[in-house]
């Protein structure tokens, strides 16, 4: 027999059991849309259902101004476009409509002003109202209770030198907004990380706040989805995938799917794994790690991706952020709203 005549047969049984890469497309995933998606905006990143989910409050960039918009009449509102020199990062509603904003009292860079100088602001919902400040430092996002007045944050050395420098935790704190002056109280530190191998990131209450989803975000810039019981301090790996980025986002109301940034699509278009590949997956929060759903799809188009998903509250819709790869995380050019099957 040749070597051609050997080699033929050998390459085929190889091309079946070696799966090749798909080809990315060119140009832009928002002109081949799905009918269940739409465009709200054409500016904008990290978008927050209000509690009734009759509105979609969103920051206009990284370090700027908090919008709201009305999904009946489509009306676009400032928040803070009345407060000098504002650089919000995020904007989330309170269970009582308020809301809370996360950034520096001022900008000096986007490493010093992210990392070291992000703060809680609180704001009313009345129009005219001035951003107050919670006195308190934090890092990345923070958890919202959907049903009362509770969220949580993380901490690191980066805010609070006086920890060690691969140390992070999770708080808890209750929002009071009674007086004069709105305040935390009864705040609480439920859960540590003393290691590199895992940086702390709240992100949603469930089942009736007695459990929380976070973000382990683990060395070579991956990360895996995890969840806390509040009462007995047991952790989970939900995504059970320490290869892969894997950010925990919006939950869905029955508390038993979550949404994900993740870069498990990378497996099959190629790309390195990590925050800039990424796309939005639903995962199921059986500790299994096994049912994961993809949702969106544009990371198939180079130097595309979709981020940072949030869910209605009636569970029937999802925005989210039309983003770029060449970006820093959150970083966003327009807000997507998509219908949800019940």
């Amino acid at each position: 027999m040749s070597a051609d005549a050997f080699m033929k047969p050998l390459l085929s049984m190889l091309l079946l059991v070696t799966p090749l890469a798909a080809e990315r497309k060119q140009g832009n995933p928002t002109d081949h849309l799905p009918k269940t998606m739409e465009v709200l905006t054409h500016f904008g990143e990290r978008a927050d259902f209000s509690p009734d989910n009759q509105r979609i409050a969103f920051m206009s960039k990284s370090f700027g101004d908090a919008f709201v918009l009305d999904l009946k009449t489509r009306v676009v509102r400032c928040l803070t476009c009345s407060v000098p020199g504002a650089a919000f990062l995020r904007i989330m509603h309170l269970s009582d409509g308020n809301y809370i904003l996360i950034g520096p009292e001022r900008f000096s860079d986007i490493a010093t002003s992210r990392r070291r100088d992000n703060e809680l602001w609180f704001l009313r919902k009345e129009p005219g109202s001035k951003p107050v400040k919670l006195g308190q430092k934090m890092s990345e996002g923070a958890a919202i209770s959907k049903k009362n007045l509770r969220m949580a944050w993380s901490e690191t050395s980066a805010q609070f030198p006086e920890l060690a420098r691969d140390y992070s935790r999770l708080v808890v704190a209750d929002v009071d907004s009674s007086g004069a002056t709105p305040k935390l109280i009864d705040k609480k530190t439920v859960y540590e990380s003393k290691e590199a191998g895992c940086r702390l990131e709240a992100q949603d209450f469930y089942d009736d706040d007695r459990q929380m989803t976070f973000t382990c975000y683990r060395p070579k810039g991956l990360s895996g989805v995890m969840g806390i019981d509040l009462r007995t301090g047991k952790v989970t790996d939900f995504s059970q995938s320490a290869a892969i980025y894997n950010e925990v986002e919006g939950i869905f109301p029955d508390g038993k799917y979550t949404l994900v940034e993740s870069s498990k699509q990378v497996e099959t278009l190629g790309g390195e794994h990590g925050s800039r590949e990424i796309d939005i997956w639903k995962l199921r929060m059986d500790g299994t790690g096994k049912d994961f759903v993809r949702v969106t799809h544009f990371n198939d188009y180079q130097g595309w991706k979709a981020s940072n998903p949030v869910v209605s509250t009636d569970g029937r819709h999802m925005a989210f952020q039309i983003a770029q790869t060449k970006d820093e995380a959150g970083v966003g050019y327009g807000i997507v709203l998509m219908r949800l099957k019940p």
